[in-house]
């Protein structure tokens, strides 16, 4: 449980994310219901209720709270829509998710970040969170299509095979881009054979790599 002297903190970044453009009810609830400390390495914690995006294993990040709070914003989801998440991480978004949809299939390509995040799901009792460890790339197409992808690492170009797995007038949020440069935030909408892309905001993130990593 959150500890008293943190309380003060959570409710400024809250506060915090109602200024810069999270306007939906149901994700503040959430923000503000999930303990991000669940999800910080333990010599991190006190950063825990900060608006930065912090280390942890693999060279790999958890998501600045406002990034993870837009990106779900913008994925639009209500609690029938099963989601493909691209990058399970500390699995911070991936339960953010889980409070909002039906089901959220979530594919890690380091395998102790899997291992890791499956075992914290499992002590918090969560049964709508499906763990892989694959190539994010590739998708989850013995689950496809889904009504929502969404990909928290960077491509320099839209995933084709994610595009395929998205079902008729799904939604993809993904930042297209390349390590070095500026980064942009993506929603693709697909509609009738069609993509729609809505360019959102700017963002930095890792780079979505292939293929999968044992360690």
């Amino acid at each position: 449980m959150i500890k008293k002297s943190e309380i003060k903190k959570k409710i400024n970044l809250i506060l915090e994310l109602q200024k810069n453009g999270v306007t939906n009810s149901k994700v503040l609830k959430v923000m503000e219901e999930v303990d991000r400390d669940l999800f910080v390495d333990d010599n991190l914690k006190q950063k825990s209720y900060e608006n930065i995006a912090l280390p942890i294993d693999c060279g790999q990040t958890i998501s600045q709270p406002l990034i993870v709070a837009l990106m779900t914003q913008y994925l639009d989801v209500d609690k029938s829509m099963r989601v493909l998440e691209i990058g399970t991480g500390s699995g911070y978004q991936t339960y953010i998710l889980s409070k909002l949809v039906r089901f959220i299939y979530s594919i890690e390509r380091y395998k102790s970040l899997s291992i890791k995040a499956y075992d914290l799901f499992k002590k918090l009792k969560v049964t709508n969170i499906f763990c892989k460890h694959n190539d994010g790339g590739l998708g989850w197409k013995e689950q496809a299509p889904f009504d929502r992808i969404i990909v928290t690492a960077c491509a320099q170009d839209i995933p084709g095979k994610l595009i395929d797995q998205l079902s008729e007038n799904g939604k993809m949020i993904v930042p297209i881009g390349d390590q070095y440069n500026d980064q942009l935030l993506k929603k693709i909408t697909k509609k009738k054979g069609e993509l729609i892309i809505n360019d959102l905001v700017n963002v930095r993130f890792v780079p979505l790599l292939e293929g999968k990593e044992s360690k």
